[in-house]
């Protein structure tokens, strides 16, 4: 099983920046997608950018340009620098991890609140 603890979560204000931090209790599946997905009060989960071992990345066209997803693979942390916030970027945001070991496995963390707000 495999555990994803988040941080880095809060309250900004508009035009302002957060880092999000996620890292995993082990990693023995070389074949991985890491990323982050959020929720918003009454809205369905959506993804906001992925990245595989390999290196590459997927952002949501919502996202571009201004957040920056990013990975250190000897310490299983995935991060996620976020400028230049919308009130709109406010939801929980939920690390996902997915690696392959014969199937796919997904795992997710427990959610860290963002709140862009004067």
């Amino acid at each position: 099983q495999v555990q994803l603890v988040e941080s880095g979560g809060g309250l900004v204000q508009p035009g302002g920046s957060l880092r999000l931090s996620c890292a995993a209790s082990r990693s023995i599946f070389s074949i991985n997608v890491m990323g982050w997905y959020r929720q918003a009060p009454g809205k369905e989960r959506e993804l906001v950018a992925t990245i595989t071992n390999g290196g590459s990345i997927n952002y949501a066209d919502s996202v571009k340009g201004r957040f920056t997803i990013s990975r250190d693979n000897a310490k299983n942390t995935v991060y996620l620098q976020m400028n230049s916030l919308k009130p709109e970027d406010t939801a929980v945001y939920y690390c996902n991890r997915k690696q392959y070991a014969g199937s796919w496995n997904e795992y997710w963390g427990q959610g860290t609140q963002v709140t862009v707000s004067s």
